[in-house]
């Protein structure tokens, strides 16, 4: 039985318990157990509710935010983390990789002109949109903590930012969408690729959770909860694509 456990049952002994004495042992057990849980407790990194919903062993279910977070017990190091990364095969000449990523670079060609600048967010090994879009003349930073990770790019403000498969990385949501969403301009757009899970997707043996490198994973109800709290308007969105703008003043 662990802490959280504990607590329910001395909760509800103490409810129906009339001794003084016993009930105050009960009372000081109880907080103390509680205490403990409050500090063992895992909190959501984009909302900061405590997590205590379990989908399974690796990951909770956040009731705030919908968020899927992963335990942070089952958390990668840095250094395992780049080596999976670089596992990838990303050539940006292959022609499916274009067509894959194709939702973020037709969005982009359709809504913005090249003399906007844009920031390719998590560009990886292989920045195949950054190519695309300049193959078309456009104007695009790069910025990945691991593979481009000169940080200048993120002193300026960008009319576009987006990111392709990324976001699923971020251990600290929160603090990396407010970041991106500083960086825009008025009327800007956050486009972002990401598999958007559902209660029709079989999550144990959905391909997505055996990534270990996906820490968070996102619901149409997290992507609503993300526009409320930083003041975007959700432009389009479906099973792998989202569109923030930010709101023009």
């Amino acid at each position: 039985m662990d802490a959280r456990d504990r607590w329910f049952c001395l909760v509800l002994r103490f409810k129906g318990h009339n001794d003084h004495r016993r009930s105050y042992r009960f009372r000081r057990a109880a907080f103390q157990d509680f205490s403990y849980y409050c500090q063992k407790t895992m909190i959501c990194p984009l909302c900061s509710t405590p997590l205590n919903h379990r989908l399974d062993d690796t990951y909770f279910a956040c009731r705030e935010c919908q968020g899927v977070v992963m335990d942070e017990q089952h958390y990668l190091t840095s250094d395992q983390e780049r080596a999976h990364y670089e596992t990838h095969v990303n050539d940006v000449h292959d022609v499916r990789y274009q067509q894959f990523t194709a939702p973020i670079w037709k969005y982009i060609l359709a809504n913005f002109q090249p003399m906007d600048v844009g920031l390719d967010f998590g560009s990886g090994t292989g920045p195949v949109i950054s190519k695309v879009l300049q193959d078309h003349g456009f104007h695009v930073e790069q910025y990945d903590p691991f593979f481009a990770p000169d940080a200048s790019v993120l002193d300026q403000p960008y009319q576009y930012i987006f990111s392709c498969e990324v976001i699923e990385h971020f251990f600290h949501p929160r603090a990396e969408f407010e970041r991106l969403v500083q960086l825009l301009l008025p009327g800007g757009a956050l486009i972002l690729m990401t598999h958007i899970w559902n209660s029709n997707i079989d999550f144990q043996n959905w391909y997505y959770r055996k990534d270990p490198t996906h820490v968070f994973i996102y619901r149409e109800e997290t992507m609503r909860y993300i526009a409320r709290e930083f003041g975007l308007e959700i432009h389009e969105m479906d099973e792998r694509l989202v569109v923030f703008r930010v709101k023009r003043t």
